[in-house]
């Protein structure tokens, strides 16, 4: 377990990898006593000085929802980040290559609350009922710590998030069997990535209900309006200046973002 000192020493190295858009050594590295309450905390820290600086959390995001991830994580359960306002990107954007350490995107889909969610005790059904609409996404992410990661540096760095892009059709959450509804990641003209939303532990509203679970026994509560990535059903792939990645989610439609 870190000191409070070393955990604000924590935040503000992520902060300056961040602004500086170089990577910092791994907190593990620097601090190997670091846990998981460890990285949380600092998590919430560089979250803080961002809002403190300005920028406004509009939901969270879940992360390593597959249990290859976890595995490779060495972790039995997902992890979550924050989504602030400054991170959402219209569809079609360009965006600079150089705002980032090492862009990667992911092909997920977005709950867009319009009830409150708070645990524990919140099950799939919960989460169906509370949403107001699901919509496609393509998720940034960018380490702002160097490989190679453990879960601790991933935690601390917010879960790597970046961005956010949403496109394409929203549609009910009750409108369709969300469990297959499927992504085709393209970089420019090649076929990266593919997968269903049923990579999601099951049921990509089952990542949501963890995420309320999660932050509930801290007491946190989901808010209407607040959007959740439910977490990645593909593979991460690696962006670099000049690229297009394009997420085809079939009849929902498609999300892009170029890099220059």
């Amino acid at each position: 377990m870190l000191s409070d000192k070393d955990r604000k020493k924590a935040a503000q190295k992520l902060l300056t990898a961040e602004e500086k858009k170089k990577q910092a050594v791994q907190l593990s590295t620097t601090w190997p006593d670091i846990t998981i309450d460890d990285a949380y905390a600092i998590q919430s820290l560089v979250t803080e000085k961002k809002v403190e600086d300005g920028a406004r959390v509009i939901g969270h995001k879940v992360g390593l929802t597959s249990k290859a991830m976890q595995r490779s994580s060495k972790i039995d359960e997902p992890d979550y980040g924050h989504l602030l306002d400054n991170m959402m990107i219209q569809t079609g954007a360009k965006v600079k290559h150089a705002d980032y350490c090492v862009p990667r995107v992911e092909v997920e889909l977005a709950f867009v609350l319009g009830e409150p969610l708070k645990g524990p005790g919140v099950g799939l059904l919960d989460v169906l009922r509370a949403t107001e609409y699901v919509v496609p996404s393509l998720e940034i992410i960018d380490a702002r710590v160097q490989d190679p990661r453990k879960i601790f540096d991933t935690v601390s760095d917010n879960g790597a998030a970046a961005g956010i892009v949403v496109g394409g059709r929203p549609v009910g959450p009750m409108d369709i069997d969300l469990r297959w509804v499927g992504g085709i990641l393209y970089r420019n003209a090649d076929i990266e990535e593919t997968g269903i939303a049923a990579g999601v532990l099951g049921h990509p509203a089952l990542g949501v209900a963890w995420l309320a679970n999660k932050v509930g026994s801290f007491g946190t509560t989901l808010e209407p309006g607040h959007l959740i990535l439910s977490g990645s059903f593909t593979r991460p792939v690696w962006a670099e200046p000049g690229d297009t990645l394009h997420g085809d989610f079939g009849d929902l439609g498609t999300v892009a973002v170029q890099f220059v």
